[in-house]
């Protein structure tokens, strides 16, 4: 039986994601996945660790100097990181 309206593959994958309320945990999987790329891989490489829980992204690094670094440049990050999501993912970093 054919349905009257015909719909594309990509509208009904946008369809699917938005009723499953999947949109934030998709941007934040961007975000994890733009780390490199954003920090660099001098600076991934020393990341041990990355997760967001409740907007804010924890950053597990091995170097203290790495870590130094980074909470002078937090604000820069997080404004980076959503810039590249398209929205607010990132209220705040912690970096351990």
């Amino acid at each position: 039986m054919r349905r009257n309206k015909t719909i594309s593959l990509a509208e009904a994958m946008k369809d699917y994601i938005r009723e499953m309320h999947l949109e934030g945990k998709l941007s934040e999987i961007g975000v994890i996945n733009s780390w490199e790329e954003t920090v660099g891989k001098a600076i991934a490489l020393r990341t041990s660790k990355l997760f967001i829980k409740d907007h804010i992204l924890y950053v597990h690094l091995s170097s203290s100097v790495v870590r130094n670094e980074l909470l002078m440049l937090r604000q820069e990050l997080k404004e980076k990181l959503n810039e590249k999501a398209g929205s607010e993912v990132i209220k705040d970093i912690v970096l351990k």
